[in-house]
């Protein structure tokens, strides 16, 4: 608790010089969810331990203090997660199709990293790496599961540190069991998984794990090494979705009124793109995952013809609807 308010107090600080018209009481209470006399208490401790601070001059009847800038830079810093967060935001954006936002966003990271002490960035380099490794895999947007938080805060502890895990786990049937597992990253999608390895003897594999099915994540003193030779990338891009199966060779073919719109989508990193002269577009990639495949042709009714697999064509067989708008 006391490392808390210490922390609260030092957070107060940083806001006070950062905020140019000044804090009021009613600030401090909303920021830190604390009572009137609590936030008064923690601003005459900045008072007293910043004799810079001061009060700002306002035609207000509302009192506002201060901190004048460059008093507290020094103690500013930047956290591999809140890098790690901001470079994430900007992946969404470029998935969103928002360039200049995404641009504008990379700029300030760039910005921020150029202020950090060359000492500080060497320590937050290799928690950055991981962390982006971990986490920049899929971003689709979509229906968000319920994801408890400690969960995630745990399990991202856990991969930048290398420690090995204990998830309390409900199962399919919903069972609750203890996985021991290597925890190496997150593939976020409509269903956000943990890519872990599973040490059972009768596992022994990398596998994925439901976020919203861990209900509790022990972490462990003891480490694991991660595998040089794994690739979360490589991982994840066996998949059309999530669902790890053996890849297989897709051949789509969109008719003309659909060419124009599938010409937007990104449906596999791997994907190549045929024009054809009656004006259709035949899209070509390397995945497993027939299921969500259907599910996603679905949206696009009898505007797609799939050439390849037989399997997947004749499990969308006669359940295609007729869309007269396309996705």
């Amino acid at each position: 608790m006391r490392y808390e308010k210490t922390d609260n107090m030092l957070q107060l600080a940083l806001e006070m010089q950062a905020a140019r018209g000044g804090l009021s009481l009613k600030d401090i209470e909303q920021r830190f969810g604390v009572g009137r006399r609590t936030a008064m208490r923690m601003k005459d401790t900045i008072m007293r331990n910043f004799p810079q601070a001061e009060e700002v001059p306002t035609d207000e009847r509302i009192k506002r203090w201060r901190i004048p800038a460059g008093v507290l830079d020094r103690l500013v810093n930047f956290s591999a997660d809140e890098l790690a967060d901001l470079k994430m935001a900007i992946g969404l954006m470029e998935t969103e199709n928002l360039e200049r936002e995404a641009a504008s966003l990379d700029g300030l990271r760039a910005k921020l990293g150029a202020l950090m002490r060359p000492e500080q960035a060497r320590r937050v380099e290799p928690d950055l790496e991981a962390l982006l490794e971990a986490e920049g895999l899929a971003m689709r947007p979509g229906p968000r599961p319920v994801i408890g938080i400690d969960v995630v805060e745990e399990l991202r502890k856990a991969v930048k540190g290398c420690n090995v895990c204990v998830l309390s786990y409900r199962n399919r049937e919903g069972k609750l069991n203890q996985r021991t597992v290597y925890p190496y990253g997150f593939l976020l999608g409509h269903r956000h998984y943990l890519i872990a390895y599973h040490t059972n003897p009768k596992a022994r594999s990398f596998a994925l794990f439901r976020l919203p099915n861990i209900e509790k994540v022990k972490v462990k003193e003891e480490f694991f090494e991660r595998d040089p030779d794994f690739s979360l990338k490589d991982f994840s891009e066996r998949a059309f979705g999530v669902f790890q199966e053996e890849p297989f060779d897709v051949v789509w073919r969109f008719d003309a009124e659909s060419a124009s719109t599938a010409r937007e989508f990104q449906f596999h990193p791997s994907q190549t793109m045929e024009e054809q002269p009656d004006g259709s577009l035949i899209v070509r990639f390397k995945a497993g995952g027939d299921v969500e495949m259907a599910w996603h042709l679905f949206k696009w009714g009898d505007h797609v013809e799939v050439i390849e697999p037989k399997g997947l064509a004749k499990l969308i067989e006669n359940h295609r609807p007729s869309w007269k708008a396309l996705p």
